[in-house]
């Protein structure tokens, strides 16, 4: 949104308000360039030391405030409504970073094998670590549970030594405890690993009665009593040694404590001393004070009790979870791994938000990959030295009060270090501070004219501050808002302010009541296709003005006429008139976009035939009316159709034609329209006619065909005969031969009879 700082544009009805807006908008109320203020904001780097790059093997000795993990340290963003401002922060995990570890382990009896492991972790430990870093410091506390019933035992003898009887499954009379306690801080972190394993190897073990223990309470106190446990701003590994659950908020009823805990430091003489009186520790609420401490936590538990503490670890960022042995044999690896997984990864987190503003985060990481939303956040697997970076956009929706600036913290997740953000809001255009208190220009002096308008005074009222608020809703004021002495106050589209209309703002800033009862508008114009004015005009007072070559109550008719014209470049084919952009067919055989469609209607050729044949030839059906009916165009006539014009070579259209005429002859021409009026007839004027009959052909010819008609004829007779002449010779052979053989059958017949008789 932009102001105009001195316009005077508003029309009547327009309230104060419609002076920001877009600077389209602006500009077509008729407010210039020049004068409209468009404040932006802007990003400023106030402290950008260099990350630092440091080798563990050079003897150079930096203390921990003097390295560098994140850059730059502080900004100043002037934030303007509804604009991001965006910035980037790097990233890099110094070599030979000093490190504070706390072992927090429960001496509940179940923990005895456990203690006997863990009292030479201190110079294992420190000689591990070394690897890693050359400044390590170690500490050490232990944990057992509140000191009420039911969590433990309260007669006098088990409170002395809670194993002189059977208190656990576990536990047998013949070992030796020390009284049970919530939470006691052994040792302060130091560098001596030697003096870690000379206390812990005095511990004892001692006892209570459920299952659950107490470790959420020294978690509490581990964290927010940094001077007592000796954490320095470095990185902070807190290990938390169990093989037992938890007890969390709410539990401490059990007990009849019911006052929540304080997330206070309570330690004296290093022993927590309020176990009694404070419930324990809510998840959120260690989460927040392990956070705001920057603690890292290592969860060494055993494998019974591995899924309970995951889902914990969910809930606790920067932790990380590792499986116990039985006894504690393996918890220097378990470390060792635990706090490779944890520095591999940096999560970015922010301190709570001023309303209305919000943060992205964009992280580009190792190897190029790049994390949206959530994981934005975050880059996983890197290594001592690898340097990644984050884009972060922070935009605010409105102004706070009084536009007082704020200060918000980025910080990694573990790390001490974070950058400090100052937060200003744009929330006045430059123009402001030029306001003229009391000026003349607002009644008299009853408000300050600032930006071409006035800001009010407290109890006046008005575009010019000219009334009271005592005086708003007075009867007679209220009739100088009612158009024609009718009952709508601002035709109910306004407020009546000191007699003057004050027109509604719509849910759309593009839409608008304006006028002097609020009776006129820009969105309830005629539409065309959906749009207002049709696309092609503005809406004012509710009638649309029209943009040029348009016009119609929606702005709907073009004056346009190019998509009128056909074919020969005439408006609808000179048949018809162009209205909107659409021919109307005045000859009612004429159809289609551009009347060129006639389905009744002889062609081109066709309905010119009868003149160019009268013209040139002076013969077909209009010879005897030729001069009267067929002087309309221009004959022009040309030896052969090769010399007819051709269409490519014209920049009209041309129509060729061949036509027949009563003798059967042919006859070529051409019909053109030039310059939309001037019709010419390119005409050969010579005709293509059949040519005469060959006779001596054609009798020969007939004559042949007899000739050959009829000796076709004597050889089909011909054959016909020798077929029939040799059908009656076989059959005479074939009675001949049966003529024979009736005689010699005759003859052997008559011997036998007479055979006694023959000589």
């Amino acid at each position: 949104r932009m102001s105009a700082s001195s316009c005077d544009f508003l029309k009547q009805g327009e309230s104060k308000s419609a002076r920001c807006d877009e600077i389209k908008s602006l500009i077509t109320k008729g407010c210039t360039k020049a004068k409209i203020e468009n404040p932006r904001g802007s990003t400023s780097i106030n402290k950008n030391k260099p990350v630092t790059n440091r080798k563990k093997d050079i003897a150079e000795k930096l203390k921990p405030d003097q390295i560098t993990q994140i850059q730059p340290q502080k900004l100043t963003l002037n934030l303007r409504s509804g604009e991001a401002q965006t910035f980037k922060l790097k990233f890099k995990r110094a070599e030979d970073y000093p490190i504070d570890l706390y072992y927090l382990m429960d001496l509940s009896f179940s923990m005895k094998d456990d203690l006997e492991n863990v009292k030479n972790l201190g110079t294992d430990l420190m000689r591990e670590m070394m690897e890693v870093t050359s400044d390590f410091k170690i500490g050490f506390g232990s944990f057992v549970e509140k000191t009420v019933m039911p969590y433990i035992s309260t007669t006098p003898a088990r409170l002395l030594n809670p194993c002189t009887s059977t208190s656990t499954s576990t536990n047998t009379n013949t070992d030796n405890c020390t009284s049970p306690f919530s939470y006691k801080n052994v040792l302060k972190l130091t560098e001596n690993g030697e003096e870690f394993n000379s206390l812990v190897s005095k511990q004892q073990i001692s006892g209570n009665l459920d299952s659950p223990e107490g470790g959420f309470d020294a978690i509490m106190q581990v964290a927010v009593c940094g001077d007592a446990i000796g954490w320095r701003n470095v990185t902070r590994l807190l290990v938390f040694s169990t093989d037992a659950g938890f007890h969390f908020a709410g539990d401490g009823k059990l007990g009849g404590i019911v006052l929540p805990n304080d997330g206070k430091c309570h330690l004296e003489n290093n022993m927590y001393t309020m176990s009694h009186y404070y419930d324990y520790p809510s998840i959120a609420h260690l989460v927040q004070k392990l956070s705001d401490n920057n603690i890292q936590t290592i969860f060494a538990v055993t494998e019974e009790f591995q899924p309970v503490y995951k889902e914990l670890k969910n809930l606790i960022p920067k932790s990380a979870v590792g499986t116990l042995s039985s006894n504690s044999s393996n918890v220097i690896k378990l470390i060792i791994d635990s706090y490779n997984s944890l520095s591999s990864e940096v999560i970015l987190e922010n301190g709570k938000l001023p309303e209305g503003v919000s943060i992205t985060y964009k992280s580009i990481c190792k190897n190029g990959w790049v994390g949206t939303g959530e994981n934005g956040r975050k880059c996983s697997n890197i290594s001592i030295g690898d340097e990644v970076s984050f884009e972060i956009a922070i935009k605010s929706e409105n102004c706070p009060p009084q536009g007082k600036s704020e200060t918000i913290t980025i910080k990694p997740l573990g790390f001490t270090e974070n950058v400090e953000i100052i937060l200003n809001f744009i929330c006045e255009c430059e123009c402001s501070k030029d306001g003229k208190p009391l000026s003349e220009m607002c009644h008299n002096g009853n408000g300050t004219f600032e930006c071409g308008a006035c800001r009010c005074n407290e109890g006046r009222i008005g575009r010019l501050c000219e009334c009271s608020t005592d005086e708003v809703r007075s009867d007679d004021l209220d009739a100088n808002c009612r158009k024609d002495n009718g009952t709508d106050i601002c035709s109910n589209n306004g407020d009546c302010v000191c007699g003057t209309c004050e027109c509604k703002k719509r849910e759309n800033p593009e839409e608008r009541y304006s006028g002097k009862f609020c009776e006129c508008d820009n969105f309830n114009c005629d539409r065309s296709n959906n749009k207002l004015c049709g696309g092609h005009g503005r809406c004012e007072c509710r009638v649309c003005i029209c943009d040029a070559n348009y016009t119609g109550s929606a702005c709907d008719c073009s004056l346009d006429t190019s998509t009128c014209l056909a074919a020969n470049k005439q408006i609808c084919n000179g048949r018809g008139t162009c209205e909107c952009g659409v021919c109307k067919c005045t000859n009612p055989k004429f159809q289609g976009p551009t009347c060129e469609i006639c389905p009744t209607c002889p062609g081109v050729c066709a309905e010119h035939k009868d003149c160019v044949q009268c013209r040139a030839f002076e013969t077909g059906e209009k010879k005897d009316t030729c001069e009267k009916d067929c002087s309309y165009f221009n004959l022009i006539r040309v030896k052969d159709r090769d010399k007819l014009p051709q269409p490519a070579d014209q920049s009209y259209p041309l129509s060729h034609c061949k036509e027949r005429d009563a003798n059967d002859c042919w006859f070529y021409y051409t019909y053109a329209v030039r310059n939309h009026t001037e019709r010419e007839v390119y005409v050969v004027d010579t005709l293509e006619c059949p040519a005469g009959p060959d006779i001596i052909p054609i009798v020969a010819g007939v004559v042949a065909g007899i000739v050959l008609i009829g000796l076709a004829l004597l050889l089909i007779w011909k054959l016909l005969m020798i077929i029939h002449d040799r059908r009656e010779f076989a059959k005479f052979e074939k009675e001949k031969m049966n003529a024979k053989w009736d005689t010699g059958s005759s003859a052997t017949t008559i011997c036998p009879l007479i055979s006694t008789t023959c000589p």
